[in-house]
């Protein structure tokens, strides 16, 4: 034949032709089969003539075989006998769950994912034959032509921005080699100039497309990159300025007689989140190697020397060598080692980074064009479902003819927010999947950094305090670390929490700011509510209900953004 049917055959050794693999129609029959002959061969019946369940041809059992293979052939026999025996093929049931039961674990829905891309594949295509229909041309120009405004201006700006972050490194080398008790050590003078100078450069270029006259687009691009630069500086500056007081420290007690014996406070890591105060090695890692390492430095100590004092030695030590072991501060303070740590996708700054061997070429140039694919969807919806709601809204609100009257004025924000609901969604999966999974994923590939953990499930969350955790691990992590963790000690964890809630609320206000050129405060208190929310969630009549609070999170998430949107540019 010229073709198969659905039941296709292979060639085996022996030249008979068998049908191809598939999942067995009764699960007893594979079972037997496969323990008795690999090849899956059924015996034949008794009076020797193939059966239709039978691939023809089959290795009868010897007489002398041993009791259990006879016992299987026998099994074999009265199963096939059974089938044949029924009039319609058996269906096998089983106490089983659906996929999308919450008891599955089943946990692939890639196709699902490729729908999604099918859909705004079939959204592209219909909006441009309306353009087309409508304009003559495929794609409207207002929002494209805006990219190419002052393009240079935006280079040239983004250029000296990230350049001007490099100040960091000369004054990381200054701090350190400050003489122990001097002004400029980091932990007198140098935190406070280090301080002053990051302020200065934000107000700097949170200021430069006012002054120069950007487009909203130019501006967001900008202010976002500012806003990342910001806190790679801090995370690089502040780090390293705790190594360079531990180095010292480590030095000082090389004459026990002055030195301090206070313990040595640990930044977070995976094994110590919240960067505890640790007095021995065994405490921050309990390893047998670490109790070796401590043997071994009490042979070399003198006799006079407590252990108190050597295992003080052995942490400070351990805090300025990196995680992974081949660099140890201050050979970490170069001009090559901090341009690596501006372009890999993290901003908590570490001495050293697990890596990749290779670039994986391919995976790299799929996430560059899914990168331009995606912006490209982003500026259809825009231009397409996002801009023209919003005009049609000011025009109706900025009506001199007839003003609207109160109530009229509700309807048309309520209208909009309503058409804006589906277009935000879809920006906001967009906006997410450019950044976490392509941008950071392509930055991941050529740094060759191997941890490629940018998020977590935060589509399953059931509350605001989860989401803020997995939606966004870089922006989490440097929080974490540099915020909450630092200002735990003084001020408590529910204080700590607060703000650093609150400084996330103020860095998001910045950049509606920018971006609509207007300071109202409602994303801040949008999202300062969602702390008496998580309360609220996590009461004895909420918490445990995963489904009803997951429902809640994407309602609220979705209503909020078309919300404060709506608000920004209409009110």
């Amino acid at each position: 034949m010229s073709s198969t049917t659905s039941a296709d055959v292979s060639e085996g050794p022996d030249r008979i032709l068998r049908p191809r693999p598939r999942k067995p129609v009764h699960t007893q029959l594979s079972h037997i089969s496969n323990l008795s002959e690999p090849n899956g061969a059924l015996d034949p019946n008794t009076n020797g003539h193939a059966t239709a369940t039978t691939s023809g041809r089959s290795t009868p059992v010897p007489p002398d075989a041993p009791q259990s293979v006879k016992a299987l052939s026998s099994a074999r026999k009265q199963v096939r006998a059974e089938q044949r025996r029924r009039l319609f093929p058996t269906i096998e049931f089983a106490s089983r769950v659906s996929h999308f039961d919450p008891n599955s674990d089943y946990r692939d829905f890639h196709g699902f994912f490729n729908l999604f891309w099918i859909g705004l594949a079939i959204m592209a295509v219909t909006t441009m034959l309306r353009n087309v229909k409508d304009t003559g041309y495929p794609m409207r120009v207002q929002i494209w032509s805006l990219f190419t405004v002052k393009l240079w201006h935006l280079a040239i700006a983004d250029f000296l921005m990230v350049a001007s972050t490099a100040v960091a490194l000369p004054l990381q080398k200054l701090f350190r080699d400050a003489p122990a008790g001097s002004s400029l050590t980091w932990a007198k003078g140098g935190t406070a100039i280090m301080s002053i100078y990051q302020v200065l450069w934000l107000a700097l270029w949170i200021a430069v497309p006012f002054l120069l006259g950007w487009t909203w687009t130019a501006q967001v691009f900008l202010i976002l990159h500012t806003m990342v630069m910001l806190m790679k500086m801090h995370s690089y500056a502040f780090y390293n300025g705790h190594l360079s007081e531990t180095e010292k420290r480590l030095r000082d007690l090389d004459d026990p007689s002055t030195a301090s014996r206070a313990p040595a406070y640990l930044y977070p890591t995976p094994e110590n989140p919240m960067g505890t105060v640790a007095t021995s090695p065994r405490s921050a890692n309990g390893s047998a190697q670490q109790h070796q390492l401590l043997e071994k430095d009490h042979h070399h100590e003198s006799s006079e020397e407590s252990d108190e004092l050597a295992q003080l030695r052995e942490v400070l030590a351990r805090e300025l060598t990196s995680p992974i072991g081949n660099i140890t501060y201050p050979s970490n303070l170069t001009w090559w080692n901090y341009l690596d740590f501006l372009c890999c996708p993290t901003l908590c700054y570490e001495i050293e980074y697990p890596r990749t061997e290779k670039i994986d070429w391919q995976n790299l140039l799929s996430k560059i064009a899914a990168t331009f694919g995606c912006i490209f969807l982003l500026t259809i919806i825009s231009e397409e479902f996002i801009l023209p709601a919003l005009t049609d809204a000011s025009l109706r609100l900025n009506d001199t003819v007839a003003p609207p009257s109160p109530s009229e004025i509700l309807l048309i924000l309520s209208e909009t927010i309503s058409w804006l609901l589906f277009p935000f969604m879809l920006t906001f999966l967009l906006v997410f999947l450019v950044i976490f999974e392509y941008v950071l994923g392509a930055f991941a590939e050529i740094t060759h950094f191997a941890d490629r953990h940018f998020y977590s499930d935060w589509w399953n969350s059931t509350d605001w305090m989860e989401f803020s955790r997995e939606w966004n691990v870089p922006v989490y992590s440097f929080l974490r670390r540099h915020v909450y963790s630092a200002s735990r000690p003084y001020i408590g964890k529910g204080n700590a929490t607060v703000i650093t809630f609150l400084i996330s609320a103020v860095g998001h206000e910045i950049v509606m700011g920018c971006i609509t050129k207007k300071l109202r405060g409602y994303g801040f208190v949008c999202q300062m509510m969602q702390l008496p929310l998580v309360v609220l969630q996590r009461t004895r009549w909420v918490r445990g209900r995963e489904t009803f609070n997951n429902v809640c999170f994407w309602c609220s998430m979705i209503l909020g953004l078309s919300l404060i949107c709506s608000l920004y540019v209409l009110v």
